[in-house]
């Protein structure tokens, strides 16, 4: 479960402000890794072994402009192992795979994404991180095989409600979309514990263009998920939601899973 942090409510409330207020445009968080980050970093020494799955009842039928697969019932699995190096740092490894409608499961890509956050030592009133990605992904998955992403972080634990921001930039590298700015991807979770085991949240993911030009409102994507965290224990993470698109691009329903284990020094 997020880190608790103590209150400042009305700083909250101005980065969320600030975060929504910016300009919203880029490209759409893949269908792979459906997860808003919060701002801790995996403890030193400890390894982080999570399955990411969902499913995608109604999506995209045809091919895109592109070439890349349907995405309509299609089956994404990720592996995501992390393991903490120090106090402020983790490296994360991503092995994708999917399975299209009427298709066997195969390899899609590989990433790696190395983050740092402020220690707690620095005080500051809201946790902070940073989380850089690059990988690879077969053309047929994504038009743009190569890829970079930077991720700022920015959460907070306000009594029982939890906020966190990822205003993410995203950079083609090698595709149809090399040649263009970079894409701007805003991430928000807010979250509500209804117990000590149980946390409630909504989840939003936003596409809308580059930092440069807005899509078209048709083509822009905004996702909502409804979620359920559940704290099994400091060994275990849970994240399971249903959502929907907003707008006519994107996915208009997926049912993710999450599911974590944590090894490692102090971890039962």
């Amino acid at each position: 479960m997020p880190r608790r942090f103590r209150p400042s409510i009305v700083l909250a409330l101005a980065v969320l402000t600030t975060i929504l207020a910016t300009p919203r445009t880029a490209a759409a968080q893949e269908n792979y890794e459906i997860q808003v980050y919060g701002s801790e970093t995996i403890p030193r020494g400890v390894t982080m072994f999570e399955l990411h799955s969902n499913y995608t009842i109604k999506g995209r039928r045809g091919l895109s402009e592109f070439g890349e697969l349907p995405t309509y019932h299609a089956w994404h699995e990720t592996v995501e192992i992390t393991h903490g190096f120090n106090d402020w740092s983790e490296l994360g490894f991503y092995w994708f795979t999917a399975k299209p409608d009427n298709r066997s499961f195969e390899w899609v890509g590989t990433h790696i994404r190395p983050r740092v956050r402020a220690p707690e030592s620095w005080g500051w009133p809201v946790g902070v991180s940073i989380s850089q990605e690059i990988g690879y992904a077969r053309a047929r998955y994504s038009a743009d095989t190569w890829t970079y992403e930077l991720r700022p972080i920015i959460d907070k634990q306000i009594d029982r409600w939890y906020v966190s921001l990822n205003p993410v930039l995203s950079k083609s590298l090698r595709g149809p979309n090399a040649n263009k700015a970079f894409d701007f991807g805003p991430n928000v979770d807010v979250g509500y514990d209804v117990t000590k085991r149980v946390n409630l949240a909504i989840e939003y993911y936003g596409a809308t263009g580059t930092i440069r030009r807005n899509d078209p409102i048709a083509e822009e994507q905004h996702q909502l998920f409804g979620v359920v965290n559940l704290d099994l224990g400091p060994a275990w993470e849970f994240n399971f939601g249903y959502g929907t698109a907003l707008t006519a691009g994107g996915d208009k329903s997926i049912v993710k899973l999450i599911l974590g284990r944590r090894v490692g020094p102090k971890i039962k």
